[in-house]
C-alpha cells in the first residue's frame, strides 16, 4: 500500500510540475481584433494562445491550460510583427560618425562577396528603438545609396555594381540576432551606377552580363580554373562563388533602380538570365506595371516618396503603391531609405499612406509582413498568424497604419518585450528637472 501511494505520489508531482511549467509558458491573447494576414482572415473578439516561442491555437473558443497568462486585448488590434525588408540596422550607429558606418564597401578587390551580417551589432540602441515601435524582423543590407555619405564631408563611391549580400535577423532579446546571412544579393542600376560604369546605363549592363556569363563560367570550369589553365574574371574568385546562387535562381538579386526604361532592361536582363529579381526603390515603377507583373517581379518601395530628387525620378508618385497592386504586382514597404536604420518601424506609416492613396487595407498590412517573408524565404516562421509559426506579434491600441497608434504589446518569438530603449530612457530621465536644476538654470 506505501510503495501504491509513494508511486501515486511521485507521478501527481511530475504531472504537477509539467502543468506549472506549460502554463509558465502559455500567453493567451482575448478579447482582440485580429489580423491574421492568412486563412483566417480578419478575427473580431478573438483570441490567439501562445506556447513557448510558437502560436498555439487562434479563434473564438479556445481552450486556455490552468496558470496561463492573460492578456485583455478589448478594443486593441494584434497584428503579426512588422518586417522591414530593406534596413541598415546594426551597421549604423551615428550617421555623421565615420567609425560606427559599416554599411557600405569600397574596397575594390570584393564587391559580390561583401556580407554584411559579420559586421552586425546586436548592442545596437537602434534595435531597441526600432523593436517597441513593433518592428520584429528586418533584413539587414549594404547601404543602396550611391555614393555613400557618411556626415557632411564623408562620401564614398563603391567600385562595382554589386554591393554584397544582405542578412535577415530578429529584434528580440537575444544577442544572437541572426536567422540567416546571405539572404540576397544587392546592385544598382540607373544613374550612380552608370557613373562608375564607363559613364553609360548600356556600359552598366554590359558589366552585369560580363559578370554573370563568368560566373557560369566559372562554375563549369572551377578545377581549370584553380589550377590556373582559364582565363581571368572580371571579377575575384570570391566575387564569382557568391554569384552562384543568384546565376542559379537560388537567391534574390536586389536591383536599386528608379527610371521606367531602367526597370524594363533589368526584367530583359532577369529574364535571360534566368534571375529571381527584386526591384528596389522603383519609383517609376507603375509605368511599367504591367512588364513588372507579368514577369512576377516584386518591388520594394518607400510610399511616402514623392519628390523627383533626380532625372530618374521624374514620374514619381504616392499612387505608386496602387497602381502597381492593381496591376499585379506583389509589395514590400520601407521608410525613408536614408533613415531606415533609425526609423526604420515607421515602413507602417507609408503603408499608411499608400492606402490613403488607393491601396486596399488588409494588402498594406501584407507589404510590412507576409510579402517580405515570402520574397525572401522565410514565411513559414514568421509573416502572419498561423498556428505552428513563430509568436511574432504586436497589440496596437487602434488601427496599426493610423499614425497616432502605438503598440502595447510587442512580442518576439513568444517573449514580451520591455517597451523600453535608450530613448525612453533618456525621456523619463529628464522629463522633470526643476529640482536637479542649479537655480541660475531654472524658469
Amino acid at each position: 500500500m506505501k510503495l501504491v501511494i509513494k508511486i501515486f505520489t511521485l507521478i501527481y508531482c511530475w504531472v504537477f510540475t509539467l502543468t506549472l511549467a506549460f502554463a509558465d509558458s502559455s500567453l493567451l491573447i482575448k478579447n482582440a481584433r485580429i489580423h491574421t494576414v492568412g486563412a483566417q482572415g480578419i478575427l473580431d473578439g478573438a483570441s490567439i494562445l501562445l506556447e513557448n516561442d510558437k502560436i498555439k491555437a487562434i479563434g473564438l473558443d479556445l481552450i486556455v491550460p490552468k496558470g496561463t497568462r492573460i492578456i485583455d486585448a478589448s478594443n486593441k488590434v494584434v497584428t503579426p510583427g512588422l518586417i522591414n525588408p530593406l534596413t541598415q540596422i546594426g551597421l549604423v550607429e551615428v550617421g555623421s560618425v565615420e567609425g560606427t558606418y559599416d554599411a557600405a564597401n569600397t574596397w575594390p578587390t570584393y564587391s559580390a562577396a561583401f556580407d554584411v551580417s559579420t559586421a552586425i551589432n546586436p548592442y545596437s540602441s537602434l534595435i531597441a528603438f526600432n523593436r517597441i515601435q513593433g518592428l520584429t524582423r528586418a533584413i539587414v543590407t549594404p547601404d543602396p545609396y550611391e555614393p555613400y555619405c557618411v556626415g557632411a564631408d564623408i562620401c564614398y563611391q563603391a567600385n562595382s555594381l554589386f554591393l554584397g549580400q544582405g542578412a535577415f535577423i530578429h529584434l528580440g532579446l537575444s544577442n544572437n540576432l541572426l536567422v540567416k546571412d546571405k539572404i540576397a544579393m544587392y546592385a544598382s542600376f540607373g544613374e550612380g551606377a552608370s557613373a562608375k560604369i564607363g559613364g553609360s546605363r548600356a556600359s552598366a549592363l554590359l558589366r552585369f552580363k560580363e559578370a554573370f556569363d563568368d560566373a557560369l563560367d566559372y562554375q563549369q570550369h572551377k578545377e581549370a580554373y584553380d589550377k590556373g589553365q582559364r582565363r581571368e574574371y572580371s571579377l575575384s574568385k570570391m566575387d564569382l562563388e557568391a554569384l552562384l546562387p543568384v546565376v542559379n535562381g537560388e537567391l534574390p538579386l536586389v536591383v536599386q533602380v528608379h527610371r521606367a526604361a531602367d526597370i524594363s532592361a533589368l526584367l530583359n536582363l532577369a529574364k535571360s538570365y534566368s534571375l529571381n529579381l527584386v526591384l528596389s526603390g522603383a519609383e517609376e515603377a507603375w509605368i511599367v506595371a504591367k512588364e513588372v507583373a507579368a514577369a512576377q517581379v516584386p518591388v520594394i518601395i518607400d510610399p511616402l516618396d514623392n519628390v523627383p530628387s533626380s532625372f530618374e525620378k521624374f514620374g514619381i508618385t504616392l499612387e505608386n503603391a496602387a497602381r502597381l497592386h492593381k496591376a499585379g504586382v506583389k509589395l514590400m514597404f520601407i521608410a525613408d531609405l536614408r533613415s531606415n536604420s533609425h526609423n526604420a518601424y515607421l515602413l507602417r506609416i507609408g503603408a499608411g499612406n499608400a492606402v490613403a492613396y488607393g491601396l486596399p487595407a488588409e494588402e498594406a498590412l501584407k507589404a510590412i509582413t507576409l510579402n517580405p517573408a515570402q520574397v525572401f524565404g522565410f514565411s513559414e516562421q514568421v509573416g502572419s498568424l498561423e498556428v505552428g509559426k513563430k509568436a511574432d506579434l504586436v497589440v496596437w491600441d487602434g488601427d496599426p497604419l493610423e499614425i497616432s497608434t502605438s503598440a502595447k504589446y510587442v512580442i518576439i518569438e513568444g517573449e514580451i518585450i520591455p517597451l523600453v530603449s535608450r530613448s525612453t530612457r533618456l525621456r523619463d530621465r529628464y522629463l522633470k528637472l526643476d529640482d536637479e536644476l542649479p537655480p541660475a538654470y531654472r524658469y
